[in-house]
């Protein structure tokens, strides 16, 4: 069994076109994503997986591994199921979809994610979460919330904040996602063919599609953050950030 480590990238995002090549402190944010996931101990391979040439050659250039692949995917798993068959993995390979969008994710975070993973065979996907810490963070519809049951299984995952909290109940701890994940190959290919579901399409969750049909998805919990880029806000607000740079 190999783990691969795969980044899904495509030029075309409808809230910032071309972002994988968006510079951030002098190099491509694909780049940033790329150096920090080689340097997770458990990833036997790491490749990015596009539909650009732009991007490949991009990735090439720092010494980096590229594939391409179907421009007409609707998701980053359909792409990433197709970067499984060119690289011909073995079912029972893990496969880890890396987010192209989380310049400083911490090669620890990659570590946490394929734990359950590793433990227990029985488990076909698993993800990763942090506390919230502030609350316009959590009200944020672009960060995603997760809550979980005794077993540190996904119960649900939304853009609201849940769960709701009425007084004079006890107040809950908001759980924010992490947008990475690690499938076991044989079930992302299962994934991938699984119908589209009414709860995945309100809120434009992929990860709603296997719970729906009825597959449990771990959820390691993190120390670390992993700011994510969906705007050219974001990464103007990131390349500005000393915090982040001193403590990566």
């Amino acid at each position: 069994m190999r783990i691969i480590g795969l980044i899904p990238a495509r030029f075309g995002s409808t809230r910032f076109p071309g972002k994988p090549l968006a510079l951030l402190r002098g190099r491509p944010m694909i780049q940033h994503v790329y150096e920090r996931a080689l340097k997770a101990s458990c990833l036997d391979y790491v490749a990015v997986a596009t539909d650009d040439q732009r991007i490949k050659a991009c990735v090439e250039a720092f010494g980096g591994k590229a594939l391409m692949t179907n421009p007409n995917h609707s998701c980053g798993t359909e792409r990433l199921a197709e970067a499984c068959d060119v690289l011909q993995l073995s079912k029972d390979d893990l496969v880890v979809n890396i987010q192209g969008d989380q310049p400083l994710l911490a090669p620890e975070v990659l570590e946490e994610l394929v734990r359950p993973l590793l433990l227990d065979p029985s488990l076909p996907m698993a993800t990763v979460a942090k506390p919230f810490e502030s609350q316009e963070e959590c009200l944020n519809p672009n960060r995603v919330k997760v809550v979980l049951d005794r077993r540190g299984r996904a119960l649900y995952f939304s853009r609201a904040p849940i769960p709701f909290y009425r007084p004079p109940g006890k107040r809950p701890g908001y759980l924010r996602h992490i947008g990475i994940y690690a499938y076991r190959r044989a079930f992302l290919d299962i994934f991938v063919r699984l119908p589209r579901g009414e709860l995945e399409q309100a809120e434009s969750l992929e990860q709603l599609r296997a719970l729906e049909h009825g597959y449990a998805i771990a959820v390691s919990l993190t120390q670390y953050e992993c700011p994510e880029v969906d705007t050219p806000e974001d990464l103007q607000k990131l390349e500005k950030e000393n915090k982040w740079w001193e403590t990566s």
